[in-house]
Parts: C-alpha cells; structure tokens; sequence
C-alpha cells in the first residue's frame, strides 16, 4: 500500500469499518470479512498484515472486558497451545502462492457461510475427549490461519462444542482471536510481510475498526441479532464463492 492514492485508502477504510460494525453486533467476524474484502483488492499476506494490530486491539478489548480471563484460559490453554503450534506449522511449509491462499480463503468463508444459514451447531464432545480435540482444533485453525490470515475454522465451532454462556463465549472467544492474531504477526514478520510500513497501515486501519465496533455495539440493541446473522452469513458464503470461482 506504499504511495496509496486517496480512494484506495478510503475503500480499505471502508472495509475496516463494515468489519468492525460486525465485530460489535456479533463479537467476531472482523478478520473474516476483512480479509474477504481485501483478497479482492490485494495479495492475503499483505491484507494480513493490514489486519494485525485492528483484530489485536479489539480482540484483547473483547477479552478483557468481562469476567476475569483466569478460568476460561484454565479451560481452553490447550486450544491457544495448538493455536499457536499450527501457525508454527504454517511456517515451515512453503510459501503458497497467492492463488492457493485465495482458494483456501474462499472455501473457508463459503463452508462458514453455509454453515452459520443452516443454523449447524456441533454436538458437545465428552469431556474425556476434550483435551485431544482442542489440541487439534487449534492445531488445524493455526494452519489455516498461518495460511489465510482468518481465524474462526475450526475453533468456533469447538467452542461451541463447550456450551459456554454467552459472556463467556464471547470472551473466549476474544482470547481465541487474540492468541491467533499475536502468532500470525509473528510469523509475517519473520516472511518479512510486517516492516514498519506494514504497521503503519495496519495502525491507520484501528480507527476505523474501532469506530464500527461502537456502531455494531449499538445497532445489536436495536436489530435483530437473527437477521443480522443471516445476512452476515450470506454475504460470507457469496463472498466466499466469488473468490473460488475467480481463482
């Protein structure tokens, strides 16, 4: 984005805004529709990069503001461990192409789509088996996120599988987003994708952010939090196939 002419930077903007208007009424879905949005317009690991510091800031917001973080991390350190062992993981693959990413983003935003339209919710996993299907489903969601800068396939819906309250399930899942988010900055420094100037950008997207996750945090009092999820969720499945079909 170096030497951005005006109407670029309004439209990214623009994007961050939309994002952050969902993350408010629904407490995720700002790195997805972001980086749905900005596939269209840029590279994944440079959209990626812009998206580091907005997800880290209003994630850790999403976090901290509730109960204290203690239990839930008590109850979920082995999904953040596999979180963060599958972004390593990421790392030590080779570099795909920007292509792959696009198709991989794509599948993910239309399989999350699909799903959230037809109201799918996982079943409740027994607790002896816990332990192992946190560990990989942070494992697979560190590899996807390592790959497509998105964060919610498959961790959402293993915290779903948790049956948590919704105070806590909308801190677990800032602290799911907020874990993901560290250990991608991580790894596109080191892929040389978060210079200085990749900061810089990625500081000028928070305003934006955080100016529509107040918008969002107002309008769930005022729409129906049903008809915004269908609508999320379909812009997320069209938005998805776009970018499958135009691989």
């Amino acid at each position: 984005m170096d030497h951005t002419p005006i109407p670029a930077f309004l439209l990214v903007s623009g994007i961050f805004f939309a994002a952050g208007i969902v993350k408010g009424m629904l407490g995720m879905g700002l790195p997805t529709l972001a980086m749905g949005l900005l596939g269209l317009l840029m590279p994944v690991p440079q959209a990626a990069s812009l998206l580091t510091l907005p997800s880290l800031v209003t994630n850790v917001w999403q976090a901290v503001a509730g109960r204290p973080l203690r239990g839930l991390v008590a109850k979920l350190w082995r999904l953040q461990l596999g979180i963060v062992a599958g972004v390593v993981c990421a790392g030590l693959l080779p570099v795909q192409g920007d292509g792959i990413a696009r198709l991989l983003l794509g599948a993910c935003l239309l399989a999350y789509g699909i799903s959230g339209l037809a109201g799918w919710r996982p079943r409740p996993i027994a607790e002896r088996g816990q332990g192992v299907a946190a560990l990989a489903a942070g494992v697979v969601t560190g590899v996807i996120t390592g790959i497509t800068g998105v964060f919610v396939i498959p961790a959402v819906p293993y915290l779903q599988t948790l049956q948590l309250d919704r105070k806590d399930m909308v801190q677990a899942l800032g602290l799911c987003f907020s874990t993901s988010t560290i250990a991608l900055a991580v790894l596109l420094a080191a892929r040389g994708h978060l210079g200085f100037s990749g900061s810089l950008h990625s500081a000028l997207a928070l305003a934006p952010a955080l100016a529509g996750m107040l918008v969002g945090q107002k309008l769930r009092d005022w729409m129906s939090e049903a008809s915004f999820r269908r609508c999320f969720f379909g812009g997320m499945g069209l938005l998805g196939g776009w970018l499958v079909a135009t691989c």
